[in-house]
């Protein structure tokens, strides 16, 4: 059986197809839309004109065989601009947690709500994160309790930073329902649009991505139909009496989404350190000092080499978990977390050193690697630091309960 890391013919038509897009609809308006620090709506209507923002985008790609389908979109769309990206993009998290653990009754009546239609996209969001528990899951204090007489969820808490939160149509909240038992006594709910009880707290101001919409959702008294916890609830008691008798779990909701998107959030990583690292050796070709090109002094030249280097080998770990993932290999080393780690350093790294190339010039808002700077920094803080990413691969590696 022969090798090859040769993308298929289908992954390059995708990839030509995104980057057009991005180039030449995202780029242009990413510096407006950082400004203005808004959801850039009549970007997201014109990425789900074109098929871009789609539930069949997301399902094909996320089927296709390789993996490298749905990682080769977010880098090209990242690369283009990480904030607009992910207002573009977000919903995925979401409709990659239902899709985790979903019942098809679920994702039927669901996955579409959460793209909407080309006339009418609509968003979703993920909520995990609480003022007291971001990369500590098991903290969670949402907390979820069943009523047995109204057959209804009756749910009261607080998330913050919720992408697309208290303005996406369908929210996908993580709570705990037996807190004495940990992350293993959580479980996930569908909250529908329009839902009593539901709303948006602060919206944050951020350093970087500020074209995507961050901000709490609060739950005061909500109540959901029995059937809106993710997986059904008998599946949730059967894996709460696996738990109570000692025996391993599968794994609690949060931490399978998180394991799904990491190599995802590694793409993204690479479609912003790639696009510094392009900008910053087209500079260096072009820009003169001394009355030579910048580029010609070795000074840069092996900071352009470093960041090629850096970019090609984070991506190899990122298509190697996103293979992973697609043929259900179990990540024994913890290589998601390996590969959304690499990327996203790599992205800090590169974006730095593309300011270091431009100078003065690189630190002022007139050229695109301040913004892309601003922008990197997110991938080594969400869905999980990169400390945790540390501690993650160093239990797996060491299989040893550390600290």
């Amino acid at each position: 059986m022969s090798f090859s890391l040769e993308p298929s013919e289908d992954v390059i038509q995708i990839r030509d197809w995104v980057h057009e897009f991005a180039e030449n609809v995202v780029r242009p308006a990413a510096a407006e839309w950082d400004e203005r620090e808004e959801t850039p709506w009549p970007i997201i209507q014109e990425a789900a004109k074109v098929g871009l923002y789609s539930l069949d985008l997301f399902a094909t790609q996320s089927a296709e065989p390789t993996g490298l389908g749905m990682l080769t979109v977010f880098e090209e769309m990242f690369w283009g601009d990480a904030g607009i990206a992910l207002s573009i993009l977000g919903t995925g998290l979401a409709a990659a947690s239902l899709a985790a653990t979903g019942t098809p009754e679920q994702l039927g009546e669901w996955l579409p709500q959460m793209f909407g239609t080309v006339d009418e996209p609509m968003l979703a969001s993920f909520c995990a994160s609480e003022p007291g528990a971001g990369s500590d899951v098991s903290a969670i204090i949402t907390r979820a309790k069943y009523d047995e007489a109204s057959d209804e969820w009756v749910i009261n808490g607080t998330k913050t930073w919720a992408t697309n939160g208290g303005i996406a149509n369908v929210h996908i909240v993580v709570a705990s329902v037996y807190p004495e038992l940990g992350s293993r006594g959580q479980a996930t709910f569908i909250i529908p649009p329009g839902t009593k009880g539901f709303s948006q707290g602060q919206k944050f101001k951020k350093h970087g991505i500020r074209a995507s919409h961050t901000a709490e959702v609060v739950l005061d008294d909500v109540r959901l139909p029995g059937n809106l916890i993710i997986g059904g609830k008998e599946k949730f008691d059967e894996r709460i009496a696996r738990a109570r008798d000692g025996k391993r779990s599968a794994g609690q909701a949060a931490m399978k989404t998180f394991e799904r998107t990491r190599p995802t959030v590694g793409a993204m990583a690479l479609g912003v350190a790639r696009a510094a690292y392009e900008y910053a050796l087209d500079y260096a070709q072009q820009r003169e000092q001394f009355g030579r090109k910048i580029g010609d002094f070795q000074a840069t030249a092996f900071k352009l080499a470093d960041m090629k280097t850096r970019i090609d080998t984070a991506r190899l770990l990122v298509w190697r978990a996103g293979w992973m993932a697609r043929n259900d290999k179990p990540f024994t080393n913890a290589e998601g977390s390996m590969a959304k780690l690499a990327a996203s350093e790599t992205a800090v790294y590169v974006t730095d050193e593309a300011i270091q190339i431009l100078g003065g010039n690189g630190y002022t808002r007139d050229y695109p690697v301040e913004r892309m700077h601003r922008d990197a920094k997110i991938f080594t803080i969400f869905e999980g630091t990169s400390e945790i990413q540390r501690l993650v691969m160093a239990r797996a590696i060491t299989g040893l309960p550390l600290k």
